[in-house]
C-alpha cells in the first residue's frame, strides 16, 4: 500500500525531532547549580557558535581543575599503593611526636574527599560544556581547587622527602597495575570523544579545531601505544610461574600480637610461617633478647616502671628489669593494624599479659617447630660490658644455651662474619646488601636479605644461578606478594602471614598472548567508537542545518532554533502544523 501525502508530509518533521538537541532545563539548572552554585538565579548561557565555551578567567579556572585533577590522580594513586609501608609511616611520627595516631589512614582518607571533590567538578564542567553552556565555576569552589591543589603539591613534596622509596614502590605497581589502567584510560578518552567532537565542529577557527584534535589525538595515540613500553614478570608462558615465595614473620605475626612476644611467634607459626624474624639487644648483663627499638618506650611500659629512663638504651637495662616490663597492652592500647578487634577473649588476655622475650627462648620455639630463624643483632652502645663481644655472647646462646641446629639460623650480622664463619661454619650466612656473585660466594653467602624495592627478575635468577636465594621485606600487600611470587623470589618476610598463606596465586597473571589481544581488543573497540561518535556529530551538524534551512559557514555548526513552523507552516494536506514542539539546543 502507497503512503499516504499526509505520511509522506510529516516524515521532516519525524526526521528533524530525532535530530533535534532538547534542552534539559531541569538537568542543565541542577549541573549550573552544583558547579556555579547559582540555583536561583542561574539563566542558561549558551555558548555562542564558533567562540570560546567561556572567559579567559573561566577557561584558567577549567585549566586548573584539570591540573588539580592530575595532581591529585597522582598523590591519591602514590600514597595507596604505599599502605605496605603505613605500619612504618605511623610508628616513624610516634618517635618524633611522642604519641600515637594513625596518620597514614587520615592522610588517605583526606586524599580521597579531595580527588572526589575535584573529580566531581570536572564531571559537571564536562557534562555542561556537552550541554552546550558556558562556565562559571563559583569562587567557593574556585578555593576548594586551590586548597585541593596546594594539598597534593606539599603532601607530594614531604612525602617525596620522607618516604622516597615510594616512587619505587609506584613505578613496581605499574607492573601488576598497567594493564588495568591502561583500558581505563582508554575507555575515558573514548568517553571524551563525545564532547570532544562537539565542540569541535561548534569552534569556527581552524586553529581551535586544529588544537582540541590535536591534543586530544596525542593524548589518545599514547595510551594506544603505551603497552610497547610495559613489562611485567607476571606476563609469563603457561607452565613458567615458580614455587610461592616462603613466607618469614617478621617479628612473628605483628598483626595477631605484639610484636617480638613468644605469643606473636607462636601465632607466626600458626599461620603458616616457614621462618621467623627477629631483632637481638644484649641486656646490661649479658642476656640477649628481642627488641626492635633502640628504647622501651614503643613496645614496653617502661614510662609508668621506669620514669626518668624513658629514653634510655634498652641495652642498658639490665635483665632483671626487664622482666619487670609488659611488653603487650600497647598493642591492645595502640591496636597498630586495626586488627585487635578480630582476637578473641583468650587472645586479648594473653596479650595484655606479654613479656620482654630472651632470644634463648626464641631459638627454643623455633627448634621445637622445625623453623628457620633471622635475626638483626644490635652491637651495645658506649660503655656496655658486652661492647665488643657482643657476637661471641650470641654465638654462646645459639650454640649451648638452645637446642637449635645452626643450619636453622640465617646468620644475618655483617659484622666479625670471618670470625663467625670459623666458630661456627655450619650457619647459613646472609647478606643485607647486593654485591657481584663471585664476592658473595668468597664471603660464603647462601642468601641475600634485600628491600623489596630493589626487585629484579634478571638480578633473582643471577643469584639463584649460583645457588644464593634471595629474600624481600617487608611485603604484606598482596599485589606486592604476588610481584615477588612472579619474579622468583624464594622467600619474603611479611607482617601479614595470615592474608598472603591463603593467596593460591598470583593477583595479576596472563600469557603475553592473552595480553596482546586484550591491549589489541580494547584498542580497536575504542578506535571504532570514537570514529562512530566524530561521523554521527558531522552528519547531525549537517542534517540539523539542512532542516533549519540554514547554511554552515566553513564546515562548522551555525546556531538556530527549530521548529516545526520551520519545517513546513502547513503539512502537504493544508492542515496547519503543531508549533514549537521542540527546541534545538543553541550554540
Amino acid at each position: 500500500m502507497a503512503p499516504s501525502l499526509t505520511t509522506l508530509g510529516k516524515l521532516p518533521v519525524v526526521r528533524c525531532r530525532l535530530l533535534q538537541r532538547y534542552e534539559h532545563q531541569p538537568f542543565v539548572s541542577c549541573l549550573a547549580g552544583l558547579y556555579g552554585c547559582q540555583w536561583r538565579r542561574y539563566q542558561r548561557t549558551h555558548a555562542t557558535p564558533g567562540d570560546c565555551c567561556c572567559t579567559k578567567l573561566e577557561c584558567a579556572s577549567f585549566a586548573l581543575l584539570i591540573v588539580t585533577f592530575c595532581l591529585t590522580l597522582v598523590f591519591l594513586y602514590f600514597w595507596s599503593e604505599a599502605q605496605n609501608d603505613y605500619n612504618d609511616f605511623d610508628w616513624f611520627n610516634f618517635g618524633n611526636l611522642g604519641f600515637w595516631f594513625p596518620w597514614s589512614v587520615v592522610l588517605l582518607v583526606i586524599a580521597a574527599a579531595f580527588f572526589s571533590y575535584i573529580t566531581l567538578l570536572l564531571l559537571l564542567a564536562v557534562c555542561l560544556l556537552s550541554e552546550g553552556q558556558k562556565l562559571y565555576l563559583h569562587w567557593g569552589h574556585k578555593i576548594g581547587v586551590l586548597v585541593s591543589l596546594a594539598f597534593s603539591i606539599l603532601a607530594i613534596a614531604v612525602l617525596s622527602d620522607l618516604c622516597s622509596k615510594e616512587w619505587t614502590t609506584l613505578l613496581l605497581s605499574f607492573q601488576v597495575t598497567a594493564p588495568y589502567l591502561h583500558v581505563g584510560g582508554v575507555l575515558l578518552m573514548t568517553l571524551l570523544s563525545w564532547p570532544i567532537a562537539l565542540h569541535f565542529y561548534h569552534i569556527n577557527r581552524k586553529v581551535g579545531q586544529a588544537l582540541i584534535m590535536g591534543l586530544y589525538l596525542a593524548v589518545l595515540c599514547a595510551l594506544y601505544l603505551v603497552p610497547l613500553g610495559m613489562y611485567s614478570p607476571c606476563l609469563k608462558e603457561e607452565g613458567t610461574l615458580g614455587l610461592a615465595p616462603a613466607l618469614i614473620g617478621h617479628r612473628g605475626a605483628p598483626m595477631l600480637a605484639p610484636e617480638n612476644t613468644l605469643m606473636s611467634f607462636e601465632k607466626a607459626v600458626e599461620a603458616g610461617g616457614q621462618g621467623l624474624e627477629t631483632d637481638v639487644t644484649i641486656s646490661y648483663d649479658g642476656v640477649p633478647f628481642l627488641m626492635h627499638d633502640h628504647t622501651l618506650r614503643r613496645t614496653t611500659n617502661v614510662q609508668e616502671v621506669f620514669p626518668n629512663r624513658t629514653d634510655a638504651p634498652a641495652a642498658m637495662f639490665t635483665w632483671g628489669e626487664l622482666e619487670t616490663l609488659n611488653a603487650g597492652a600497647w598493642f591492645l592500647h595502640r591496636d597498630p593494624f586495626s586488627t585487635a578487634w578480630s582476637l578473641s577473649t583468650e587472645d586479648r588476655a594473653q596479650a595484655q599479659n606479654q613479656s620482654v622475650c630472651t632470644f634463648r627462648d626464641f631459638l627454643e620455639l623455633a627448634s621445637q617447630r622445625g623453623k628457620q630463624v633471622i635475626f638483626d643483632l644490635y652491637r651495645p652502645p658506649k660503655g656496655h660490658p658486652y661492647r665488643d663481644t657482643w657476637i661471641t655472647r650470641t654465638l654462646e646462646v645459639i650454640q649451648n644455651e638452645s637446642s637449635i641446629h645452626s643450619h636453622q639460623v640465617l646468620w644475618l650480622p655483617s659484622d666479625l662474619r670471618s670470625l663467625v664463619q670459623q666458630l661456627d661454619p655450619d650457619l647459613q650466612h646472609t647478606s643485607a646488601s647486593r654485591a657481584p656473585v663471585e664476592e658473595l660466594q668468597q664471603n660464603h653467602i647462601v642468601q641475600l636479605n634485600l628491600h623489596y624495592s630493589s626487585m629484579s627478575t634478571e638480578m633473582i635468577i643471577e643469584y639463584a644461578a649460583a645457588n644464593i636465594s634471595t629474600n624481600l621485606y617487608v611485603i604484606s600487600q598482596s599485589w606486592l606478594y604476588s610481584l615477588a611470587w612472579c619474579t622468583g623470589a624464594q622467600s619474603v618476610t611479611t607482617n601479614a602471614l595470615q592474608f598472603l598463606n591463603n593467596l593460591s596465586r598470583p593477583l595479576f597473571l596472563m600469557t603475553p598472548d592473552e595480553y596482546n589481544l586484550m591491549w589489541v581488543l580494547t584498542d580497536v573497540v575504542s578506535i571504532t567508537i570514537i570514529i562512530i561518535i566524530f561521523i554521527f556529530h558531522w552528519w547531525r551538524e549537517q542534517t540539523l542545518a539542512f532542516c533549519s534551512g540554514r547554511k554552515l559557514e566553513h564546515g562548522t555548526y551555525i546556531k538556530f532554533r527549530t521548529d516545526v513552523w520551520s519545517v513546513s507552516s502547513v503539512n502537504i494536506l493544508g492542515e496547519p502544523a503543531e508549533p514549537n514542539l521542540a527546541t534545538v539546543s543553541e550554540h
